[in-house]
């Protein structure tokens, strides 16, 4: 097993168009700067679509879902079925993402990396089965290098999808009971940061609930010198889904399609792909900061400025969906704005 696809450069923004976007912005009959972030998210698209007027009318959405052994431990306020049941409400439409996708005419496909309790085969749904869930990291490597492999390349799998029918923005989401413990310790791993710190109430943990959590998570990290590159943590404290993100986010840099991040899991995600790859940076885009302690940390770290703050935690893709009306309405801005010139006003 080869993991060198990983490293192979990544498409890179043109200047040029970045350039024409950014004087064409000075143009609008607006004071300069007046639209903020609407603004320099459309810049930052001109470039990396090569495009005068970049659109993300093409949006793919790809939820990935994988069970995780450190559920043994008690982690999570939800048991561990609710994930391949979650699997199945995707399936039938009665999620949040599935709303969501929906209402914005995007393109919502399920991955199905491994459950406890299999769906079996469901309308929308792919199955790329590694196994019914990663092993305990308390007690072991959750992914052994096969089914790492594995997960990064179903990640891959999907942008591959999303470009061939024409995706303008990638957004990855995640369903796993027990995985924004298996985030924190990933988290924890690549930043040098405590347990304490970074691990929250993910399902809705309480205090205590949260402080057991973080127990969990320096059990697992003490096992391990702390010598390793992103990759083989990844391995060690990651989960199927963690890793498809991982894949999914530096495929989509390789072949030239932005990435919508969502909440804390997949912004792990998104972290361990810039260690891996940090060319790959470039092509993120941040959908919202959520409330999951870590994190604003972790955002930090890859020097992220999320587009929305309304206090979500909910994961599946959902922050990052509720932001998409933003980025179009960016795009909109951009295309169909007066100049000073063709509307007659004044710039002095």
């Amino acid at each position: 097993m080869s993991h060198d696809w990983l490293f192979q450069p990544c498409a890179v923004s043109d200047a040029d168009s970045e350039n024409a976007a950014r004087a064409h912005q000075a143009q609008l009959t607006k004071p300069p700067g007046s639209l903020g972030a609407l603004e320099t998210q459309a810049i930052r698209l001109a470039g990396l679509q090569r495009s005068a007027r970049p659109s993300v009318q093409q949006v793919w959405i790809s939820v990935f879902a994988g069970d995780h052994g450190v559920a043994a431990e008690g982690v999570s306020a939800f048991p561990q079925v609710v994930t391949g049941e979650m699997v199945r409400n995707f399936a039938h439409g009665g999620a949040a993402i599935s709303v969501l996708a929906r209402a914005l005419g995007a393109q919502l496909e399920v991955v199905n990396l491994g459950t406890v309790n299999d769906p079996g085969e469901l309308p929308g749904v792919r199955r790329a089965i590694i196994a019914s869930q990663t092993h305990n990291f308390c007690e072991q490597a959750a992914m052994t290098p096969a089914q790492l492999d594995a997960a990064l390349r179903t990640g891959a799998d999907s942008v591959a999808q999303a470009h061939t029918a024409g995706a303008q923005l990638f957004i990855g989401g995640e369903m796993g009971i027990a995985n924004t413990t298996s985030a924190a310790a990933l988290a924890c791993a690549l930043l040098g940061e405590s347990p304490a710190t970074l691990a929250g109430a993910g399902t809705g943990l309480d205090a205590k609930g949260i402080e057991h959590k973080a127990e969990v998570i320096a059990r697992a990290l003490a096992r391990y010198p702390n010598d390793a590159d992103a990759l083989a943590w990844l391995g060690r404290v990651g989960g199927f889904e963690i890793a498809a993100l991982t894949g999914a986010y530096v495929a989509a840099a390789q072949c030239g399609v932005a990435v919508l991040v969502d909440g804390f899991i997949t912004t792990v995600a998104a972290l361990a792909a810039v260690r891996i790859n940090p060319a790959c940076r470039a092509w993120m885009f941040f959908g919202h900061r959520s409330r999951e302690q870590g994190h604003t940390r972790v955002l930090a770290a890859l020097d992220a400025d999320p587009l929305l703050d309304l206090g979500l935690r909910l994961g599946e893709a959902s922050g990052a969906a509720t932001a998409v009306p933003l980025l179009r309405l960016a795009c909109d801005l951009h295309a169909g704005m007066a100049t000073f010139a063709q509307a007659g006003v004044s710039n002095a």
